[in-house]
């Protein structure tokens, strides 16, 4: 099954609907954006309650130090923009008034990865990963698909701390295989004995592909969504090593300082095994229709069947 036979679904607008469900349930629900929020969704959240919604600008710092304000007067914030901007522009405001203080602010950031598409490089953020995940107590959470992101809010907003979440900007497939959302634990889509897809993003749908083209050859693949990247489900990650003895990870993410490197660092900790990593070799992007990049930078379910073959031949040697 291939991406374009799949139903897609946007995660913005899952994203969109979900604040303005919880709006509705908690009055201390305040949303932030960096005018775009026609893009981002948050607009319909200013729709239901103006007096709740605040956009401030093409000012993207001035956001962040906002929200980080209005969570230390007891609010619970919700700040928005596209992936590049939320972290890229803001990290130091990120570090010093949201990470720092441990303060109640959710970043959720759309637009990212290589799916941005004709805005190229410069929009393309492939590093917001690595960028969140290294600032202490920050919760890092990569929704596969429209009804986890719409799950992934809700459990955002239960959770007392600073988090952060990414979104594509392109519709994406809906994954078939469900398992309720929990933040820090990760679900296993697929079982298998041979070797384990461990994928964020939309990148679960090409592992499961993947998976099933790899079927064919005799190889049985399991598929893991590890949808929180931080904290990650280390325990998770030991169990499918020692399960199958080799693992491919996959995200629309830079290689460097992403997910991979989270699964490699907790199976080195526990059972170390061949890992292979699907995402962008240390390169910015550029300019094209999404589908398309995603074919030419290997994220696809041909390069997902490509890393797995090459995990394999290590695993055999290894044995």
């Amino acid at each position: 099954m291939s991406a374009q036979q799949a139903k897609l679904a946007s995660q913005r607008k899952e994203y969109g609907r979900a604040l303005v469900e919880i709006g509705g349930k908690n009055s201390d629900l305040v949303v932030l954006d960096a005018d775009l929020s026609v893009s981002t969704r948050t607009g319909e959240f200013g729709k239901a309650y103006p007096e709740r919604f605040f956009n401030c600008g093409v000012s993207e710092a001035n956001m962040v130090t906002t929200a980080a304000g209005l969570a230390m007067s007891g609010k619970l914030v919700f700040a928005s923009t596209f992936a590049v901007f939320a972290t890229g522009l803001t990290y130091n405001q990120i570090r010093q008034s949201v990470a720092y203080p441990r303060t109640n602010v959710k970043i959720a950031a759309s637009h990212a990865g290589l799916s941005v598409g004709p805005d190229g490089a410069t929009h393309q953020m492939l590093e917001d990963i690595g960028l969140m995940r290294g600032l202490p107590g920050m919760t890092v959470v990569v929704p596969a698909d429209a009804s986890e992101t719409y799950a992934a809010t809700y459990a955002l907003a239960s959770m007392d701390g600073p988090a952060y979440m990414r979104f594509s900007r392109s519709d994406v497939p809906v994954l078939e295989q469900k398992n309720e959302f929990r933040l820090g634990e990760g679900s296993l889509v697929r079982d298998g004995s041979d070797i384990t897809f461990i994928a964020c993003g939309q990148l679960v749908y090409s592992c499961l592909s993947a998976a099933e083209k790899l079927s064919l050859s005799g190889v049985d693949a399991a598929v893991v969504n590890m949808s929180t990247v931080k904290p990650l489900d280390a325990r998770l990650v030991e169990k499918m090593a020692r399960r199958t003895g080799a693992i491919v990870t996959a995200e629309e993410h830079s290689v460097v300082n992403g997910l991979g490197d989270a699964v490699c660092a907790a199976a080195a900790s526990a059972y170390p095994v061949p890992v292979v990593k699907v995402g962008t070799q240390d390169t910015f992007g550029e300019s094209g229709e999404a589908a398309e990049l995603l074919v030419k930078y290997g994220l696809s379910t041909e390069g997902a069947v490509q890393a797995a073959e090459r995990a394999l031949v290590l695993k055999r040697r290894l044995n």
